[in-house]
């Protein structure tokens, strides 16, 4: 199995809460490419609950909102033919979510999330997104991701410096 998106996130931006692999309380999501889309597989928590037996929104847009960046970036290593582990890094935060609900989120099933690139313009990429359920796509999502400030990818300042 090649390695997801998230796995090559420097440390310094690997604490996002749906993404980051060093949150242990986050959702840690895992994104690949299947052809000419992305996909992330994901099982709810129960403490992802809105109400007993579905799953709540704000769970959906993270999951469509990091669904989306981390296409973006993936988008962008593709179209310059680049390994993701190659510098500078291409990293984005979310400029605009979109999301539409079209029906309840179970909670006892995969969740599984697929998103196409829209467009590459400049720093900027938008991704479209579908979340499904047992087969039933349940929100349908839009991010635009701008690239991340070259400030942000700098280590952290220590406490007190």
């Amino acid at each position: 199995m090649t390695k997801a998106f998230q796995d090559y996130y420097p440390e310094n931006v690997s604490h996002c809460y749906g993404c980051g692999s060093l949150n242990a309380a986050g959702l840690q999501i895992k994104t690949y490419w299947e052809g000419d889309e992305t996909v992330t597989r994901f099982r709810p928590r129960p403490e992802h609950t809105a109400i007993p037996g579905y799953v709540y929104g704000g769970l959906v847009a993270s999951l469509i909102d990091c669904h989306g960046t981390g296409t973006a970036a993936a988008a962008m290593y593709r179209q310059e033919a680049r390994p993701m582990d190659s510098l500078p890094p291409f990293r984005f935060v979310t400029a605009s979510l979109h999301v539409d609900y079209l029906a309840p989120t179970p909670l006892d099933a995969v969740l599984e999330i697929r998103g196409r690139v829209k467009e590459i313009r400049g720093r900027k990429v938008i991704v479209e997104a579908t979340l499904s359920a047992g087969g039933k796509v349940t929100a349908r999502g839009e991010v635009v991701a701008a690239q991340m400030p070259e400030s942000f990818l700098s280590p952290a300042p220590s406490p007190g410096a």
